[in-house]
């Protein structure tokens, strides 16, 4: 791709994996043999985590380090590592932000976050509608997810799964592309069904803000919800 800039190589690259053309074994696959993860999605062109790490500061403005995260789709780790000025990398522990856990499909993915040293837990397995068996319910104080959502991976149905394991009074952080809640898979049943469980009591918004420059110049959104008695 003679004559193209890099944040356009890097876009392309991963459309690819949210193309909806992919199975789970194949995004995977993708994940694994991805070696340019990091410099695609670096600082700057990616800011998911940058937002997603924002809203968790936001979240718990006190005991921070009495604070048990768990990061959905960690990738290689950049909402546990977080990204400053986009120039500079600031670990969450140094906001106190001392415990948190990561689940990836990828293998690969997760050796390289395991190498920042951020984490203290790593769970390699999808997240589904259906409660994972390697997680208690009311296990988490906060529940984030930043760029899980897409075609083919995270299904709008998993949303439930984050409350079980999130305690009452925790909070789920989901931060993700806004073109992203019109796809197929999303647009008719995602945001529908965040309401249906703030309808239902099982969670209350307290965030839904819409961002510049999440992932070159898409635009993101932000979802914070405030999980409350659970009833699932």
């Amino acid at each position: 791709m003679e004559n193209v800039s890099e944040d356009t190589k890097a876009f392309l690259t991963t459309a690819k994996v949210y193309s909806g053309e992919l199975d789970k074994v194949q995004i995977i696959d993708y994940y694994n043999t991805w070696d340019d993860y990091e410099k695609d999605l670096q600082p700057g062109r990616y800011n998911g985590p940058v937002f997603a790490a924002e809203a968790i500061d936001r979240s718990f403005p006190s005991h921070k380090d009495q604070v048990l995260i768990l990061d959905v789709a960690a990738g290689t780790g950049f909402v546990g590592e977080e990204v400053c000025n986009y120039k500079a990398y600031i670990h969450l522990v140094k906001r106190n932000f001392k415990e948190i856990h990561a689940l990836d499909p990828s293998a690969s993915m997760l050796m390289k976050a395991k190498k920042k040293n951020v984490y203290k837990k790593f769970l390699c397995e999808f997240v589904n509608p259906e409660p994972s068996p390697t997680i208690d319910n009311d296990t988490y104080h906060c529940v984030v997810c930043s760029g899980g959502f897409g075609s083919g991976h995270i299904p709008s149905g998993a949303l439930k799964e984050f409350i079980r394991i999130t305690k009452p009074g925790g909070v789920v952080v989901v931060v993700m592309r806004e073109e992203f809640l019109n796809i197929p898979e999303y647009g008719d049943n995602l945001e529908t069904l965040m309401k249906q469980f703030q309808n239902e009591g099982l969670w209350m918004c307290i965030e839904r803000s819409v961002v510049q420059k999440y992932f070159c110049e898409k635009t993101g959104v932000i979802f914070r919800y405030r999980v409350l008695h659970r009833h699932l």
